[in-house]
């Protein structure tokens, strides 16, 4: 399989391809395995990620753009500016199928411009335009212009990915952005791209995917296409979106509400999918190719927090603007979650930021803080009162965040610097410096080391445990005992997860099939015809492994932990009331290291041996 990089030089405004070894792809597959592999090997050891030095890796996967079942995914990898150790993150929209269409598999974005610029790419034809009068404006406007200047004003026709001002103004907390609404959002990389001062990407052509059996491929992707749309989960979720779980797990006492001091939020109901379908959707959508359709399209007509038709709120967005921070106005809920695309935030590290920002409010006015930090930060807010659950306080935050202005300025460095910075670092819930996502493993118990495993910082999809804890995917368990096997099978979610993420499809797949159902069809694609689930499934694990190798060598953020207020202060409400994360990561973490074949969160020599990673051997324990 011929797998074509884009290399983009910012510095010299010049761009080279290069077709990568088909060993090589066979090794990573694409997408997040590659990304992980070019950054180990490409990006220089404890470098600045906001230099020159670091590289962003815009991949797709062998599936990407071929029809297929959910495959209108890409990825992205580099050095993130929040964690210190490799970011990454995953969107869906147009974007991806139409880079492959452009006539490039993947793009690596290197060195840093003097000044704005923002690159085409048509049917291979690479040009670099200047960015200056695109700079500071939202991302709808930016691609609007962009679609203006390249007559394309069709969104079905080509892609546009772009940075908003958050991602200019380096927040650590920004979002890649793509077709207006989606994004690349956790790890903060759009910052990197602010640094290196690329505003936007558009991408179109006519190229045509190889592959190596067609017949074969359209066979085996409808065989897997019947599984996926004859799950009950995908219904679901075609019918009321992400949010169809904000009533589900706050039913389990892990719904995380007034900065994860609760279980349990009393207006769960009306920000729910349920709600937002009955009031405020025009229709459901898809990514590209996508038969699920689980994209909300919602409106709000009049009132203060009127917004036009967008795309949104997923259940991720309600969650952290809305429980964490005690809004339960849906309204207002749409209205920030369009401010947060426009501008460029990842909105669950926004809205677990804004949720720390409210407890140090709270503790300034209680006298809880430092004298001279409560005094700072009240003079630092101005006009702004973060007081729980007012969102108008919040769209003012989203805004000064964005533009680095007085309080913004430290809400753009996330919740872990903002608390850290006012002498209340319990206050920001977060791993490795990532903010948690939206279920709390004191109500839900594997993902206490879900969330302590993961690679890339507090991360629900490195290993979507609530399938089986909560949703009986691919077996129940009761989410409150304590069970070895959640180990085995939080494992090989991470290591099937890596897969997926590499191939680049969509995680909802994974409630119908495992990493066996797509052998065949990769296959099919690439010629692979020796191809085995075994061998499929060890490329997870050795993707898994090379990114705990990257923390490894940045010399910190392989410490599998959890935060202080998940393993010390029990539930006070709800199902799981009295319940902590503590007993849960004790019991789990040493089998977890057992399975892995690591010693304290570093993978052993003879583990990366067994993985074909020995030229990484010397970070192994």
């Amino acid at each position: 399989m011929e797998f074509k990089l884009l290399r983009i030089d910012l510095t010299e405004w010049r761009a080279k391809e290069e077709v990568l070894k088909d060993g090589i792809m066979r090794k990573y597959i694409g997408g997040r395995g590659l990304g992980a592999y070019l950054a180990m090997k490409e990006i220089p050891p404890h470098i600045n990620p906001l230099s020159s030095e670091n590289k962003i890796y815009i991949l797709t996967g062998p599936l990407t753009g071929t029809g297929a079942f959910e495959t209108g995914r890409y990825h992205v990898v580099g050095k993130s500016p929040l964690t210190g150790i490799l970011g990454d993150s995953n969107s869906g929209g147009q974007f991806g199928p139409w880079l492959r269409f452009a006539g490039y598999d993947g793009i690596v974005v290197e060195g840093a411009s003097d000044e704005p610029v923002w690159v085409s790419i048509v049917d291979g034809e690479v040009r670099f335009h200047p960015a200056k009068r695109l700079w500071g404006k939202g991302v709808v406007y930016t691609e609007k212009k962009i679609r203006a200047e390249m007559k394309t004003p069709s969104e079905h026709i080509g892609s546009v990915l772009a940075i908003g001002p958050a991602g200019e103004n380096l927040s650590k907390i920004a979002a890649i952005m793509n077709d207006k609404y989606r994004a690349a959002g956790r790890t903060g990389l759009a910052a990197v791209l602010g640094y290196k001062k690329l505003k936007a990407i558009f991408v179109k052509g006519s190229r045509k995917i190889e592959m190596a059996d067609k017949k074969k491929f359209h066979e085996e992707s409808k065989k897997i296409l019947k599984k996926i749309m004859e799950h009950p989960i995908s219904d679901a979720l075609g019918k009321f979106g992400t949010a169809v779980l904000v009533n589900i797990i706050n039913a389990h006492g892990a719904f995380p509400t007034k900065n994860w001091t609760r279980g349990t939020f009393e207006k769960a109901f009306e920000i729910s999918g349920e709600y937002l379908a009955e009031k405020y959707l025009v229709t459901n959508k898809g990514c590209w190719g996508c038969v699920i359709r689980c994209a909300r399209v919602s409106k709000v007509d009049s009132g203060p927090f009127r917004t036009p038709v967008s795309e949104g709120p997923e259940y991720e967005s309600i969650w952290a603007m809305g429980a964490n921070t005690l809004i339960g106005d849906l309204k207002a809920l749409i209205k920030l979650n369009y401010l947060a695309n426009d501008l460029g935030f990842d909105t669950i590290s926004l809205g677990n930021t804004m949720a720390t920002l409210m407890e140090l409010y709270e503790k300034a006015k209680k006298g809880e803080l430092p004298e001279d930090k409560a005094k700072e930060l009240l003079d630092l807010l101005e006009d702004i009162a973060p007081e729980w659950g007012d969102p108008h306080a919040f769209i003012q935050a989203i805004w000064r965040a964005a533009y680095r202005d007085g309080i913004g300025d430290l809400i753009a460095e996330g919740a872990k610097r903002l608390a850290e910075y006012f002498g209340s670092p319990d206050s920001a819930i977060h791993v490795r410096g990532l903010e948690l996502p939206a279920y709390d493993p004191r109500g839900i118990n594997s993902m206490a080391l879900s969330y302590a495993t993961s690679n890339r910082g507090g991360c629900h999809l490195r290993a979507y445990s609530v399938s089986f804890d909560v949703l009986g995917v691919p077996e129940k368990f009761d989410p409150l005992a304590i069970d070895k096997r959640k180990v085995e099978l939080v494992k090989y979610q991470q290591d099937y997860f890596s897969v997926i993420d590499s191939l680049v499809l969509c995680k909802f797949n994974t409630f119908a099939t495992d990493h066996t159902d797509y052998v065949e069809i990769l296959k099919a694609v690439t010629g692979w015809d020796d191809l085995t689930a075994d061998e499929l499934l060890i490329a997870g694990e050795r993707i898994y492994n090379l990114e705990r190798l990257f923390a490894v060598r940045e010399g910190h953020g392989y410490k599998d932990y959890l935060p202080k207020r998940l393993i010390e202060e029990p539930l006070p409400d709800g199902p799981a009331k009295g319940k902590t994360a503590k007993e849960a990561l004790e019991t789990y973490l040493p089998y977890y290291y057992e399975l892995r074949g690591w010693v304290d969160g570093i993978p052993k020599k003879e583990t990366l041996h067994r993985l074909g990673l020995e030229e990484f051997e010397h970070l192994g324990a």
